[in-house]
């Protein structure tokens, strides 16, 4: 598993796995790291032909399979992300697919509102073929400080007190 900084830092240098596997109980940092994947990794050309979402709610696995399988037109890779994948019924059937992914296709995967048991059998094949991070919910004595990097990494600046003081604002 990897950390969300650990994780933007790879993303930043243009280092993608074929498959990164989000879950967790707190949907911001998973979000985030989809919104950023969206909009870095292929360029607005690119995506007309080469970018694809499908949901959770959708009743089967199989068109996700296909388009992962498919070469990339005019690009050196394509975009597959899978919203709201804890809805997916047929989840599991996706671990062919992740066991062997085509290298050309970078495929995310995002499963909100919990996590997955990694002990299962496509636990375990996340674990040892994908990029697997967990979000996990901000303890109230780290809201404080995640805010002043927040605005840091916005190019603003906030005082430790006035932070905490937002913090215990959201926290309440």
């Amino acid at each position: 598993m990897i950390g969300f900084s650990d994780l933007m830092n790879l993303l930043k240098k243009k280092s993608y796995e074929p498959v990164f596997f989000l879950h967790g109980e707190e949907s911001y940092f998973i979000d985030v790291i989809c919104d950023y994947i969206e909009e870095n990794l292929l360029s607005d050309s690119e995506k007309a032909f080469n970018f694809s979402i499908f949901y959770g709610k959708d009743p089967d696995y199989r068109p996700v399979v296909d388009t992962c399988r498919k070469y990339p037109l005019m690009a050196d890779r394509q975009l597959v992300i899978l919203k709201e994948a804890q809805d997916m019924k047929t989840l599991i059937d996706l671990q062919g697919y992740i066991s062997s992914p085509t290298s050309s296709t970078i495929l995310v995967i995002a499963h909100k509102n919990g996590k997955l048991n990694m002990n299962t059998s496509l636990g375990k094949v996340l674990k040892e073929k994908a990029i697997v991070f967990e979000s996990k919910p901000l303890y109230d004595n780290q809201v404080g400080p995640w805010i002043e990097s927040y605005l840091s990494d916005k190019k603003r600046k906030i005082d430790p007190e006035s932070a905490s003081l937002t913090a215990s604002n959201i926290v309440s």
